[in-house]
């Protein structure tokens, strides 16, 4: 099954993301975390926090297993920019491109395992244990603490 999540207008350029990107392409989502969370770059923190939703969407919506999660598809596309202009010598001006980022990230997994509905449970439960097959609880000891001993005066 696949699950996605996207992060847009990220304020890193695009260039910048496509480093972090390129090195987590392909690699399971628990060892993408591992490896983006030590990493001195600035833009994995935003590929971290996508990444690291992407797998709570899976487990919450789908109740996939994390560890099954591998990353299949993620990519860095421009997203809006922003025009800017530096003031220069002679009254002159450069023009500054701020630029964003969309990231989106496909994660692919093991189908989850259905879970069987409550009156199917409670059906085989029934017919399977009796009273014979029970085992019975053994009495837990408790030990004397140094407070429940008599004082003697």
């Amino acid at each position: 099954m696949q699950v996605q999540a996207k992060a847009r207008g990220v304020r890193i350029s695009p260039r910048k993301v496509r480093l972090v990107v390129d090195l987590v392409r392909g690699m399971s989502a628990k060892t993408a975390l591992d490896q983006l969370r030590f990493m001195k770059k600035g833009a994995a923190t935003p590929v971290y926090k996508l990444i690291h939703s992407a797998v709570a969407n899976a487990v919450h919506n789908f109740g996939i297993d994390p560890l099954t999660l591998t990353i299949k598809a993620i990519t860095a596309d421009d997203g809006p920019t922003f025009y800017r202009f530096q003031p220069r010598a002679m009254g002159r001006a450069t023009p500054l491109r701020k630029r964003s980022t969309h990231i989106a990230v496909i994660l692919d997994g093991a189908d989850p395992v259905s879970k069987p509905k409550a009156k199917e449970v409670e059906a085989t439960s029934e017919s399977t244990e009796t009273a014979a097959e029970k085992p019975k609880k053994k009495p837990v000891k408790r030990l004397k603490k140094a407070d429940d001993t008599e004082k003697t005066s």
